[in-house]
């Protein structure tokens, strides 16, 4: 968590601030992705918003749950991880295919993508035998 704590934070906390700028429509025009001014792109853009809150939410939410240390934290750290990488790559999918590479908005989304990849094994890896494990049905006949 040490050091995934700070990417937690940036990211979450990024998310939150840029949904606050998109909604007062603080983004300058020039800093803006092509057609940002189209409703369909518009839409487009908005249709991330309940995805974008909701890792904020299960990152945030993980941090807390750890600093209280509460093993629950693996398991929201990494719905946000992998949802985070799936923000990240629906963009990157919609720009490749429209054959808009604009630098800034490829660098962000790339970095969703991209910073996931790290922690992801670590979740997947982990010793889970201090788990409790699910009783299983058992059939008599």
């Amino acid at each position: 968590m040490k050091f995934l704590k700070p990417f937690f934070l940036v990211t979450d906390i990024g998310f939150i601030i840029y949904w606050i700028v998109t909604y007062f429509s603080l983004i300058p025009k020039d800093w803006a992705f092509k057609d940002y001014d189209n409703p369909i792109i518009i839409a487009w853009n908005w249709s991330f918003f309940p995805l974008d809150i909701f890792i904020s939410a299960t990152g945030l939410y993980s941090l807390y749950l750890y600093k209280k240390s509460s093993t629950k934290w693996r398991a929201y750290a990494l719905i946000s991880l992998v949802l985070t990488f799936c923000s990240g790559l629906q963009a990157i999918a919609f720009w490749g295919f429209s054959l808009d590479f604009d630098i800034s908005w490829w660098a962000m989304n790339l970095y969703l993508m991209i910073y996931p990849l790290f922690f992801i094994p670590f979740f997947i890896n982990h010793d889970t035998s201090g788990f409790e494990e699910l009783p299983r049905k058992v059939n008599t006949v």
